[in-house]
């Protein structure tokens, strides 16, 4: 009785999962529109002349997903922003807190370190995705990127006795 279940149910939470990476917007949709599918946004940020509408998947999620809306209220983009490949265009010693705000959304930590001269901010994702993993961004004291350095995430990671 127990396989039959499972075998009901697995079409259903695998269909789930596939549609966290598929988007439901097309670009070229009115703000009220992606709001109206999406809901309020967790927050809200300047690009340029863009607006970024963050949702993101809580402090312990994986996911955050960004809304870029172009200057006249239209729907330009919206991805899954938390990757390798999208921390792969942070750039050390240009880019400042506030592009990687504006970029990946609200960190899941923001941490000191004694070996770093700044803020430290801690963004959990799936490396690859596959591996639970978390995305250490260093600012400077003038809030600028000087480092980037991954690893596993000590939260999701098995403890071994």
């Amino acid at each position: 009785m127990k396989k039959l279940i499972f075998v009901a149910i697995l079409p259903a939470v695998l269909s789930a999962c596939a549609s966290l990476n598929t988007p439901p917007l097309a670009a070229g949709e009115p703000v009220d529109a992606v709001k109206a599918k999406l809901g309020q946004p967790t927050a809200t940020y300047a690009s340029g002349q863009d607006i970024m509408l963050e949702y993101a998947g809580g402090p312990f999620g994986q996911y955050t997903h960004m809304a870029r809306i172009g200057p006249d209220g239209k729907l330009i983009s919206f991805e899954q922003v938390l990757s390798s490949e999208k921390f792969a265009t942070i750039k050390p010693r240009k880019d400042s807190k506030q592009t990687v705000l504006s970029t990946f959304g609200k960190p899941a930590q923001q941490v000191h370190y004694a070996s770093v001269d700044g803020d430290v901010w801690v963004y959990r994702y799936k490396e690859q995705n596959v591996w639970d993993s978390v995305m250490h961004v260093e600012f400077d004291r003038n809030g600028i990127v000087q480092a980037m350095v991954n690893g596993p995430d000590p939260e999701r990671e098995s403890r071994r006795r």
